[in-house]
């Protein structure tokens, strides 16, 4: 008898975690990814990534982040100009993550390709990591609402990828 009773107790107790892992994942799922970095909804971050933005990518990104003309096609030196940031570019394709190891450490180095030609270097050793989550945040509050929401669900997606890896 009281076998029976502690399988039974066994049971419902797995019924109940299952039950709360999965109310967690459903939620993390609808509000967002925990590990998304940018923070476009934060006016003070926004404003401070602006600056950022405009003293060290607009050169190359557009003041307006339209990007270079023929951003695909490279140039007579063998080099891709600048793409744009906006919604006309790739920039909302890549997670958070990503597109902070790029900013940081530059796309050669952060994709790995060594023998990648290219004139971003990466701003690790020019911008914080408080500054570049700020100058991306920034890019991100420009997208129409469509392309924010299909990032948040890229990062989620990937979030998910990254933890069932693990």
């Amino acid at each position: 008898m009281d076998r029976r009773l502690a399988g039974r107790f066994a049971v419902a107790a797995a019924v109940a975690a299952s039950s709360a892992i999965a109310a967690v994942g459903g939620y993390m799922f609808l509000v967002g990814s925990s590990s998304a970095l940018l923070e476009p909804d934060d006016s003070q971050l926004v404003a401070h990534g602006k600056v950022i933005y405009m003293e060290h990518c607009a050169s190359c990104h557009g003041r307006n982040l339209e990007g270079q003309p023929d951003w695909k096609t490279l140039d007579k030196e063998g080099f891709l100009p600048g793409p744009p940031h906006d919604e006309s570019g790739h920039t909302w394709h890549h997670p958070d993550t990503t597109l902070f190891k790029i900013t940081k450490l530059g796309i050669a180095e952060a994709a790995n390709l060594k023998d990648y030609k290219t004139r971003m270097a990466g701003f690790r050793e020019t911008l914080s990591d408080d500054d570049i989550i700020a100058a991306l945040s920034f890019i991100k509050s420009r997208w129409p609402e469509d392309v924010r929401r299909r990032h948040d669900q890229l990062n989620r997606a990937y979030e998910r990828r990254d933890s069932s890896a693990r």
